[in-house]
């Protein structure tokens, strides 16, 4: 059974409780790309099992989902009580090919864009973070709300990736 957008955000928000959410987003692009370096094309392609996502497929959905961070973000900063689109993360990943996509290309892509919208954030005054956007899906968000959603996203598939990399080293030949 899926998990009702009540139960999603509290699980998220479990795995970011007592973090900093800029501390959070600033380390995930350097922790991804030590997880994925040793990896092949091949083993970042994997998928652990049917119906769920290879590495390569993560990174490329964590490169689109920041981009989609931004604009939020942007949206509600300039526009409070913005109406927030839900996105279909897995209609997206089979209709821009994910799977087909280059992982450190992707994480390239991730790196920017989130180096970007920290540097974004970090210049907001403090009575910025208090703007809301209004989620199709989650309801009222303020700007703290969505940069810890974010962050306990980005821990959420980094701990996805980190499981999928160690098995997929316990299967390189050799070992």
């Amino acid at each position: 059974m899926r998990e009702t957008p009540q139960q999603y955000i509290e699980r998220m928000l479990d795995l970011v409780r007592d973090k900093d959410p800029l501390e959070v987003q600033s380390a995930t692009a350097t922790r991804l790309a030590g997880l994925i370096k040793p990896l092949s094309k091949k083993q970042l392609a994997a998928r652990p099992a049917p119906g769920k996502w290879s590495i390569t497929e993560i990174v490329a959905h964590l490169a689109d989902s920041e981009i989609v961070l931004g604009w939020r973000m942007r949206l509600v900063v300039g526009e409070n009580g913005a109406m927030l689109q839900a996105t279909d993360q897995d209609s997206w990943a089979e209709a821009l090919g994910y799977l087909q996509s280059d992982a450190r290309v992707a994480l390239e892509n991730f790196r920017v864009v989130r180096k970007i919208n920290l540097r974004m954030l970090r210049a907001l005054p403090a009575s910025a973070w208090t703007n809301y956007g209004v989620h199709s899906v989650r309801g009222k968000e303020t700007l703290a709300d969505i940069v810890r959603l974010y962050a306990a996203h980005d821990l959420n598939h980094l701990a996805q990736v980190k499981k999928i990399a160690a098995k997929s080293s316990e299967r390189r030949p050799g070992r």
